[in-house]
């Protein structure tokens, strides 16, 4: 099969710099992107927990940049069937910000951090795992509950950007529990593909973070992290208890998230290349 191989190539009669070009245009196999979100998630794995605990704040702070960008576009549209196509934009903010500036975000860590689990099993790896998840998990949930808290209390921002993001945080209340579960499972499969994607994106890492979570608005799918904000808010403002928000809310969001992001999109993106490894 390798003489084969050998014998294809050679039947191309390219010069040695029309190979170098077709090599750097080549694009990644899936082993070598599944190696390079290993290495990356190991890294993750292996951080600091005070270090986890820092970058998961301000990960939180940053993702509530997504309720403001697409309240403040609302806030002056009309309502019509087009809205959505356009406010979905402002969703992409805090995502823009969380993830290419490598801040931690928990649903991203449902692929990069589960892949050396998966490839390596064992309870220490399962530790690690679970140690970063609840730092990260944690610390996204009190920054977005910090950023909620001082919205409500007119400590930044304005009034009027308040008021809006309070009535775009108002679509939460219209799922149950099982619907916002229902719709967390594409959430966490889109922010998973996020890391996926980005090895292999030569320089539009842009816009693979801006049509993916774009999509997650426009669809009107559970994002836990983001979705805490909006729940925390609601729960501020007197309209759901703290209790309701964090177990009817974002209880279902987080579940979801994780079906999406490492049931689904992480061990299948792992099964493709493990008897490859």
């Amino acid at each position: 099969m390798a003489d084969d191989a050998e014998a294809r190539e050679r039947d191309i009669d390219l010069d040695p710099d029309e190979r170098a070009a077709v090599k750097q245009r080549q694009a990644a196999s899936p082993r070598v992107i599944h190696e390079v979100i290993r290495r990356a998630g190991d890294e993750e794995l292996e951080r600091p927990s005070w270090s986890l605990v820092w970058s998961g704040l301000a990960g939180g702070v940053a993702i509530s940049a997504s309720i403001l960008g697409k309240s403040l576009i609302a806030r002056d549209l009309p309502e019509a069937g087009w809205t959505p196509l356009v406010t979905s934009v402002g969703y992409t903010l805090g995502f823009l910000v969380v993830i290419l500036g490598r801040l931690q975000l928990f649903t991203e860590s449902t692929l990069s951090a589960v892949i050396p689990v998966a490839t390596h099993p064992s309870l220490g790896n399962l530790a690690r795992l679970l140690r970063l998840w609840a730092l990260v998990l944690g610390t996204n949930l009190l920054g977005t509950l910090l950023i909620a808290g001082l919205v409500h209390y007119r400590l930044i921002g304005s009034p009027e950007g308040g008021a809006a993001m309070l009535e775009t945080s108002r679509e939460l209340l219209a799922h149950d529990f099982w619907a916002t579960l229902r719709l967390g499972i594409p959430a966490g499969f889109l922010i998973a593909a996020v890391p996926w994607a980005l090895p292999s994106s030569r320089g539009q890492e842009f816009w693979v973070v801006f049509v993916l979570t774009y999509f997650i608005a426009l669809g009107g799918f559970a994002h836990v992290v983001a979705g805490s904000g909006e729940a925390w808010l609601l729960a501020f403002a007197g309209e759901v208890s703290f209790a309701q928000a964090l177990v009817g809310l974002i209880l279902p969001a987080l579940i979801g998230n994780v079906i999406g992001g490492t049931g689904l999109f992480a061990l299948l993106a792992h099964a493709q290349v493990r008897q490859e490894l």
